[in-house]
């Protein structure tokens, strides 16, 4: 029999779903914009995001040419770290949920392949959701069955 959260993990698991829903959507959209980054300049463009240099606010100017804020090399960083953020409520959620470690595995590869994070924070927060909702029902039941 796999394992349930416990009816005390009620107010724990809404918030680390919240938790995770935030984060997963911030990962996803950084992760597009690190795909538009990649094509800038792995592809024959050979292109960088400067944002306040001489070409206005926002340029695509050649590699290495940047002489204002990178925000090529922003979004690298800020992914990284957001991806380390993703984790820690992957495994927040993962774990107050008790779900099997290839849930925890297939969250975790929504924060790296474009797209996939919006996908599985869906099916995700409906699964938890619809987990939450069987353990409200079956409290509610044990407190009806159990005598005064």
């Amino acid at each position: 029999m796999p394992l349930k959260p416990k009816p005390s993990d009620l107010p724990r698991i809404r918030g680390a779903l919240k938790f995770y829903r935030v984060i997963a959507y911030a990962t996803g959209f950084l992760l597009l914009l690190l795909v538009f980054e990649v094509v800038f300049k792995y592809t024959p463009l050979q292109l960088e995001m400067e944002l306040g240099g001489p070409g206005g606010f926002f340029a695509l100017v050649p590699v290495d040419t940047v002489t204002a804020f990178n925000l090529s090399t922003a979004i690298l960083i800020a992914h990284g770290w957001l991806y380390v953020v993703y984790l820690f409520a992957d495994f927040r959620l993962w774990s107050i949920m008790r779900w099997p470690f290839s849930r925890f595995i297939a969250i975790a590869l929504g924060g790296v392949v474009p797209f996939l994070s919006f996908i599985v924070e869906h099916y995700m927060s409906r699964r938890a959701r619809n987990e939450i909702a069987e353990l409200e029902l079956e409290e509610r039941a044990a407190r009806v069955e159990a005598p005064q």
